[in-house]
């Protein structure tokens, strides 16, 4: 929740008046304060983590704020795995994930994908065309729900490097109209 590219990217959208709050999972905390650079945890393990934001976040609102949870990559995949239940349950308005992680990098036959065939929620993901995680040709062939919105930055790689100046600015314009939209 503390890389640049994070801080920059929140910065960016409450400059447009939409409230953030980063939140990082326990095992990135624990990283960060000297702990051990271990793979990363099964995502299915940190929905619980995750439904716990939602939940204080949501408990916190007025009436009048809706709340959009995503993430970026792996954020955006847990976010995913628990969107559903959160819209049915109209805690949540939206989800929206920056370089979603489809398979693993030169792993194209390990999607993780099935969960976002029937997906309900009003969805976007931003994803750059050259992301190992899922090119544009990859994705084309994927079964997605159409509730997905998927906007293509040309040239991005997973972290959207390499499509150009203003890219941020143009995600988060991006961003701030799906909001307004869903």
């Amino acid at each position: 929740m503390t890389s640049p590219w994070i801080v920059k990217f929140s910065a960016l959208l409450a400059a447009q008046g939409l409230c953030v709050h980063r939140f990082e999972f326990s095992y990135m905390a624990a990283r960060r304060n000297g702990g051990s650079r271990r793979p990363p945890p099964k995502a299915e393990t940190l929905t619980d983590e995750y439904r716990d934001v939602v939940g204080d976040v949501h408990g916190r609102l007025t009436a009048t704020q809706r709340l959009f949870i995503g993430g970026k990559s792996m954020g955006g995949r847990v976010a995913s795995m628990i969107a559903d239940d959160c819209y049915a349950a109209r805690t949540i308005a939206g989800l929206v994930c920056i370089g979603y992680p489809f398979h693993p990098p030169n792993q194209p036959q390990k999607l993780r994908t099935a969960h976002l065939a029937d997906l309900k929620c009003p969805t976007l993901i931003v994803q750059g065309t050259r992301d190992p995680f899922g090119t544009r040709d990859e994705v084309a062939g994927y079964d997605l729900s159409p509730a997905i919105t998927i906007d293509w930055i040309e040239n991005g790689d997973h972290d959207l490097k390499g499509a150009g100046r203003g890219v941020l600015e143009d995600v988060v314009a991006t961003c701030g109209v799906f909001a307004g939209k869903a």
